[in-house]
């Protein structure tokens, strides 16, 4: 990818597989919660990233690196590729839901804006090219189901690692 945004993101990508790579192997991707509209940070968002920095805190010696972004957050994640599939950690999966359910209550106390969310997954390929999958699109007042999210992850970053060349980027 040659836009500028592309190639932050490949260093971004190359700098956390550098500060986290671990003994297991596994592709490094970013799992972004973004609205589609305005901004999702702290100054507008200020009672969902109460509930958001709660859930960051309690994790333990985190195995994934969070990036706040003006228009959401982002996890980097390493994930783990086998015979049976890939596996996303159930921790990941919980903190995306915490990020997504916050998101709902802090509207509901008075942040602003109140735009849909999207769920986005990305990863820099074997020939360095940005790949992404966005994943669903909730609104606000949609009910989050932790599983419904596990499962469309699931699918997702299985298209997204599919080696096969078989996905439209």
């Amino acid at each position: 990818m040659d836009t500028v945004w592309g190639k932050e993101f490949q260093e971004r990508m190359d700098g956390f597989s550098r500060r986290l790579r671990s003994e297991d192997s596994g592709v490094p991707i970013s799992i972004k919660v973004r609205v589609t509209s305005g901004c999702f940070h702290q100054e507008h968002s200020p009672r969902a990233y109460e509930v958001i920095e709660r859930s960051l805190a309690r994790a333990a010696k985190p195995d994934f690196e969070y990036v706040p972004h003006e228009s959401g957050p982002e996890l980097l994640v390493f994930l783990a590729v086998a015979t049976a599939g890939i596996t996303l950690a159930k921790s990941i999966i919980d903190l995306i839901t915490t990020i997504i359910k916050a998101r709902s209550e802090g509207i509901k106390k008075g942040d602003q804006p109140s735009d849909p969310l999207e769920l986005i997954v990305r990863r820099v390929d074997e020939t360095r090219q940005v790949k992404e999958e966005i994943v669903l699109r909730i609104g606000h007042k949609e009910p989050v189901d932790a599983k419904i999210i596990e499962k469309q992850l699931t699918e997702a970053l299985q298209r997204l690692t599919d080696k096969r060349g078989n996905r439209d980027s």
